[in-house]
């Protein structure tokens, strides 16, 4: 099972990776694809917002950390139009 997880990087200044990794890798592990970037100190948010669709698409479940940056920024709407446009 895949997750979208934060991973940790900077040393004294929290900064995270949103990455697609394994359930079974541990938190620093290698991951399967990079699909974004959180900076709580400063507030900033990049998404990949097509990798990301991609992977919740194929199954991949958010942490609840991530799943309420991926809500703050639309996400979960862009989720639902694709999935009306299909059916």
């Amino acid at each position: 099972m895949v997750k979208l997880r934060l991973k940790r990087c900077g040393r004294k200044q929290p900064v995270y990776r949103i990455v697609a990794i394994d359930v079974r890798s541990r938190r620093e592990g290698r991951d399967l694809q990079k699909v974004g970037f959180y900076d709580p100190i400063n507030n900033q948010t990049y998404l990949n917002v097509p990798a990301i669709l991609y992977f919740l698409e194929k199954g991949a479940q958010p942490t609840a950390t991530v799943h309420d940056i991926l809500k703050k920024a639309g996400v979960f709407t862009e989720l639902t139009l694709n999935q009306t446009k299909f059916t």
